[in-house]
């Protein structure tokens, strides 16, 4: 049996990244989508209840990618990576992973519900952690890490749910924020490069 014919134009590490922060706008606009969620999640927690917030977090999880394209589009970017970057599959494989982990979370909001919004700030920390990779950015790094540590004392002090989403709504939105602005100054840096 014959491997696979390689593709007829390899990409590189550096290429692949360079096609996600573009396409996505390095992110931002998926970050920014998560936070709203969270936030949304927070405020249902403080004016309804703690299993509507958990609900809201979870049903409003399944938007953010689709939300996200839609304001990569408004923004001029196409939020459709090419067909062939191999960190496409990255990122759906760490979005089933994502999944996977919040059926567990779920699992333990049925335990203690204080404890859904920090065991989903550690998965989704993690996750974030992997876009360091894919769109070659060291800020995810901080970001995962920024989500995770904030995840152990609103286990330890049991937080509410309204101030563990609240607090990652918080976090996401502005990292959101610092990756907008990071991208928008590395697109200007590149477009003054190509009229040098």
């Amino acid at each position: 049996m014959r491997p696979a014919p390689l593709s007829a134009t390899p990409i590189t590490i550096a290429d692949a990244q360079l096609d996600m922060r573009t396409a996505y706008y390095g992110g931002a606009p998926g970050v920014l989508c998560s936070g709203l969620v969270w936030l949304a999640a927070g405020m249902v927690a403080l004016q309804l209840s703690a299993a509507q917030a958990v609900w809201t977090l979870l049903v409003g999880g399944m938007f953010i990618h689709p939300a996200a394209v839609m304001l990569n589009k408004v923004l001029g970017r196409s939020g459709k990576h090419n067909p062939s970057n191999p960190f496409g599959s990255l990122a759906m494989a760490s979005t089933f992973w994502m999944i996977m982990c919040l059926l567990l979370a779920y699992g333990v909001s049925m335990i203690r519900i204080e404890w859904f919004f920090p065991a989903v700030l550690l998965i989704i920390g993690g996750r974030y952690m992997t876009f360091a990779t894919v769109y070659g950015m060291r800020v995810y790094w901080v970001m995962g890490a920024a989500l995770a540590l904030a995840a152990y004392p609103l286990f330890v002090y049991g937080a509410s749910p309204a101030t563990g989403a609240l607090a990652g709504g918080g976090i996401e939105v502005a990292f959101a924020v610092a990756i907008f602005l990071m991208s928008g100054r590395t697109a200007r840096d590149a477009a003054g490069a190509a009229r040098i």
